[in-house]
């Protein structure tokens, strides 16, 4: 039992010294601990009964510890059994131990039903919460139905392949779940899991998700860059034009702004405006430069 396992035990199953101190946590390797509870007695249906009033009439820790430490066996061999998800054995025992615990600050002696059978319960809740959490980065399992499946559609299954319809009508029947719930989950356990950035070491010709994922039009400066350039567009134009005397803002416009029939911006020439005010088309273009510069000027506050 590592150290986190004692401070659960605490929070739930207070040990006393004289328990802890004979507490099989205290060997190194896994294999020793196995072998260690596998030596701890087990207690007749009389010193259960005896221990666990103990314990529920006047909270008797030493009574608490030796119902504990009877059934560590128990932990070790449901733990056992859900090796083949890849966690660390020693985590499942672990969290096993929790369940144990949790059970044994519940179980009633007057029931009567051994403490075994009412602990397996809780020792299996933990394992698979426990799973459930550290089996992918992302939650695979939610609904009750989800978690049904999650423990029990990989046994079932008749082979490594694609479920087919039939195979998958036949489980969903089995487990008394939707056929789309399983085929949902039969490809959530298919996956797995990616890192978004790639190896330290990866090479040149290695890409990673984050390499090909990044969008640039969603990236923060990009964002805001579009934005100022609207602001710019609409409420900048707008009161740099205002900032213009009457005729350089007419040529402007007409210059730069309006839109003809056919949908074009800006189609009226120097000669035409020249024709407009009297003046020489020279004059205009020369109008048309201050009046653009003074509009650059104020502009800069939207750049």
């Amino acid at each position: 039992m590592t150290r986190a396992t004692a401070s659960a035990a605490n929070a739930l199953v207070p040990f006393s010294p004289r328990a802890l101190a004979l507490h099989p946590g205290n060997v190194g390797s896994i294999d020793a601990y196995i072998q260690a509870v596998n030596r701890v007695p087990m207690l007749t249906p009389e010193e259960e009964l005896r221990l666990a009033r103990n314990y529920r009439e006047s909270e008797d820790l030493d009574a608490a510890g030796r119902l504990v430490m009877s059934h560590l066996r128990l932990v070790v061999a449901v733990a056992r059994n859900y090796l083949g998800y890849g966690l660390p054995h020693a985590d499942l025992i672990q969290e096993g131990n929790i369940g144990l615990m949790k059970a044994v600050k519940r179980f009633d002696p007057e029931r009567g039903v051994r403490l075994v059978s009412f602990a397996l319960h809780w020792i299996k809740a933990e394992i698979h919460e426990y799973i459930l959490k550290n089996w992918r980065l992302v939650k695979v399992a939610t609904t009750k139905a989800q978690r049904k499946l999650f423990f029990n559609l990989r046994s079932m299954k008749p082979g490594l392949g694609t479920m087919s319809p039939d195979q998958i009508e036949g489980v969903a029947r089995d487990l008394n779940v939707k056929p789309q719930e399983v085929a949902e989950m039969e490809t959530r356990l298919s996956g797995g899991d990616v890192a978004l950035e790639g190896r330290a070491d990866a090479g040149e010709e290695e890409f990673a998700p984050i390499d090909y994922l990044a969008d640039a039009d969603s990236e923060p400066t990009q964002v805001l860059q579009r934005r100022q350039y609207d602001l710019m567009q609409t409420e900048g134009v707008q009161a740099a034009l205002e900032q213009l005397d009457p005729r350089s803002r007419r040529i402007i416009e007409a210059r730069w702004l309006n839109e003809d029939a056919d949908g074009r911006v800006g189609t009226a020439t120097l000669h035409e405006l020249a024709e407009e005010f009297g003046v020489s088309a020279e004059r205009i273009r020369q109008i048309e430069a201050k009046a653009l510069q003074k509009m650059r000027g104020s502009l800069t506050e939207y750049a």
